[in-house]
């Protein structure tokens, strides 16, 4: 179930003042019998309706990241580790050989291995790393890709909107998530980061 989203999702919303308002005014020809409060007041719906309309007009073919890097489930811990550093990315999908989606590894899929139960982020895993002795990796050093993916992944597919994107997020607390065609092979990945670019492309056009 995805979960609707509101206007508290959209980050890029802006605030109108007043001296917006009465610009705004001076700017239409002729006389408007109506109030700065209520211009502002029809400017406001007006925006929102225009963000909701983008918001379920762009899909996830869109904006996508098409170029994805995964990896299959026997991969070394170590090798993933070192494509996200590499590529500077907090989050890989893990695919078959077919590349059909199985499975997704975070930061946070890494931390809560080797910080234990009581570490939820770096600097958790830092003190747990000081109250003990040696590498806080080690426990995880020999696994592969299979052994800390978050399964089954969640995905989405190229006509999914932005909008549901954004409610799916805020649903599952997650930042990407992998687009998959009808036979749930990968063809992109969309992130919290896309989502807002995207938006401000939209708003300057």
């Amino acid at each position: 179930m995805v979960a609707k989203s509101g206007e508290k999702d959209f980050p890029w919303k802006i605030d109108i003042s007043d001296k917006d308002v009465y610009e705004a005014m001076k700017d239409i020809p002729g006389y408007l019998d109506i109030t700065p409060g209520d211009f502002k007041e029809l400017y406001k719906y007006a925006y929102n309706h225009a963000l909701s309309r983008i918001t379920r007009s762009v899909k996830a073919r869109d904006i996508m990241t098409r170029d994805v890097i995964s990896v299959e489930k026997d991969v070394s811990l170590k090798r993933v580790a070192e494509l996200m550093a590499r590529n500077v990315i907090s989050g890989i999908p893990v695919v078959k050989k077919d590349k059909k989606v199985v499975g997704v590894i975070s930061e946070n899929d890494f931390l809560s291995r080797m910080g234990g139960k009581s570490a939820k982020s770096f600097m958790g895993v830092i003190a747990e790393c000081l109250k003990g002795k040696g590498c806080v990796a080690v426990s995880i050093r020999e696994q592969s890709a299979r052994d800390i993916m978050t399964s089954p992944a969640i995905t989405v597919n190229e006509e999914t909107t932005v909008n549901e994107i954004a409610g799916i997020f805020t649903e599952k607390n997650i930042n990407r998530v992998p687009v998959v065609n009808p036979d749930g092979v990968l063809t992109g990945i969309v992130s919290r980061a896309d989502i807002v670019r995207a938006s401000i492309m939209k708003d300057k056009s």
